[in-house]
């Protein structure tokens, strides 16, 4: 394999439609980004006849074969160690500088769970999150956590702002984001005692955040926030019912229009609209959520991600490599002082 700035890993077996999906996936990613190489870790036997259909992996792939692999129904306690799976591996690629970002839509605790003990938590930062760039109607935002910590303290709440906060800075371009704590009311005395304590703490402290309090789940996709802040329980069914929503209005739009001489006959002035909104819509172009806080960069893509699904994956990720993420998260975390954060806590409680 030839020599190239940007290198990531790939678990080929993880995910519903693993290895084609994964396969063909890296076939549209290498079109878009012909400077990145990939090391594919998977069983060589299953990935092969595939790979051979995609002349174009051919120059830009390193196949590694791994004897076994991580499946949805395993407890992640019982495969962490475990260094034969693809996803160890692929991961263990990223821990000794082989590459710089991996990808994989296998089970997502185990995937948590293998990299927080390959790749480390960041030193000052209590747990790593989940989290994904979404489509608002103004343009794009930032959530987490989506799954990674089913029960948050204020702590980890007020730590997922500040790292959201960044992730907004540089992945989104805003120069100074509106961060806010999701919640089931706008008013200072709803919500669970931890929500209340991490607004506290965030509106007392010294982070540079413009906080701008709580926001309702019905208000997410208004475009009122950059970065929406919850435990990973909460976030997790949030994210999963707006991507049921959106398959759903797509699914009644075409329904409609099958339904009607007329709406057919209207399709045809309507068409250019649709196709935007349904591209906007699509939720597999923001495939690729990342977790945050940790000593390099993991991404977790859908589990039941198709190719171009997967391929938007990869794209989150390399986007990260060259805005060098990782480096400036840890270097903007060790000029803040996370126990001023606990001091605050204290003195409001």
């Amino acid at each position: 394999m030839t020599e190239s700035k940007m290198v990531i890993s790939v678990d080929a077996m993880g995910g519903d439609n693993s290895p084609r999906a994964v396969i063909e996936g890296l076939a549209i990613a290498a079109k878009k980004h012909p400077d990145i190489r990939f090391i594919v870790f998977g069983d060589t036997a299953k990935v092969n006849p595939i790979f051979q259909q995609f002349p174009i992996l051919e120059k830009v792939c390193e196949l590694r074969h791994s004897a076994e692999m991580v499946h949805n129904e395993d407890k992640p306690s019982s495969v962490i160690r475990n260094r034969n799976t693809s996803m160890f591996m692929a991961i263990d690629a990223v821990k000794k500088g082989e590459a710089q970002a991996v990808v994989s839509a296998g089970n997502t605790g185990a995937l948590m769970a293998i990299s927080k003990l390959t790749l480390k938590t960041i030193t000052k930062i209590h747990r790593p999150a989940i989290v994904s760039i979404m489509p608002h109607r103004y343009g794009r935002y930032v959530m987490l956590d989506l799954g990674a910590n089913t029960e948050c303290d204020a702590i980890n709440l007020a730590e997922f702002a500040f790292m959201g906060n960044i992730l907004a800075k540089r992945a989104l371009g805003i120069a100074r984001p509106r961060v806010a704590l999701l919640n089931i009311g706008s008013e200072e005395m709803k919500g669970k005692d931890e929500i209340k304590q991490a607004a506290q703490m965030i509106k007392n402290s010294k982070l540079d955040i413009d906080f701008i309090g709580y926001i309702e789940p019905h208000e997410i996709s208004n475009g009122l926030a950059d970065v929406i802040v919850a435990d990973g329980f909460t976030g997790n069914i949030a994210l999963k019912s707006i991507e049921g929503t959106a398959k759903q209005i797509t699914r009644m739009i075409k329904d409609c229009i099958k339904g009607s001489v007329l709406a057919k006959f209207g399709l045809l002035f309507m068409l250019p609209a649709l196709v935007k909104l349904k591209k906007t819509m699509d939720p597999r172009q923001y495939n690729g959520a990342m977790f945050v806080g940790l000593n390099g960069l993991s991404v977790k893509s859908h589990g039941g991600a198709d190719a171009y699904s997967f391929s938007c994956a990869v794209d989150n990720a390399a986007k990260l490599v060259r805005q060098n993420f990782v480096p400036t998260i840890r270097e903007e975390i060790e000029k803040v002082d996370f126990d001023e954060l606990q001091a605050v806590l204290y003195d409001l409680y």
